[in-house]
């Protein structure tokens, strides 16, 4: 699995915002302003606001200018999963060449390698969905990713 720099950068700003806020959505606490968030998690600011932009279009994130201004989560960071963040920055989870996995023409002896892309897929959705962003401010994981992570091959 890759993972682009914009996508790591905007799982970390919703970690911060999350973890400043105590998770809470509008209404509890300060907004954050993006300078904190860059400061905090070494983002490049620039980069950041136009991460956050994109958060905020894809509703991840709420935003409010002025003296008082930054940004904060559109909702209780518990009902944000990792994967909804990555979906708003990169689009659809496992893609092959550009292609979704079941658009994928594969014939004769390589035809079964479309059934490991889809399952590779539906893998990493599950995790992916079943970890939110309250979960990574915290520290504590579901027990599912805390039974991978113990398995010594997962590190290599």
């Amino acid at each position: 699995m890759r993972l682009s720099a914009r996508v790591d950068y905007a799982l970390r700003a919703v970690a911060e915002l999350a973890a400043v806020t105590g998770g809470a959505a509008a209404g509890r606490g300060r907004p954050v302003t993006a300078d904190q968030v860059a400061r905090a998690q070494d983002i490049p600011p620039k980069f950041l606001e136009s991460i956050l932009l994109q958060l905020r279009r894809g509703g991840i994130v709420h935003a409010q200018r002025g003296p008082e201004g930054g940004y904060w989560l559109a909702r209780p960071a518990g009902e944000i999963s990792l994967a909804e963040v990555i979906r708003v920055i990169d689009g659809p989870l496992a893609h092959v060449r550009g292609q979704r996995p079941e658009q994928l023409g594969y014939h004769g002896a390589a035809r079964a390698l479309q059934d490991v892309w889809i399952a590779l897929r539906a893998s990493e959705r599950e995790i992916l969905e079943l970890v939110t962003v309250a979960d990574v401010a915290a520290g504590t994981m579901p027990a599912r990713i805390t039974e991978l992570v113990a398995d010594p091959r997962a590190w290599t």
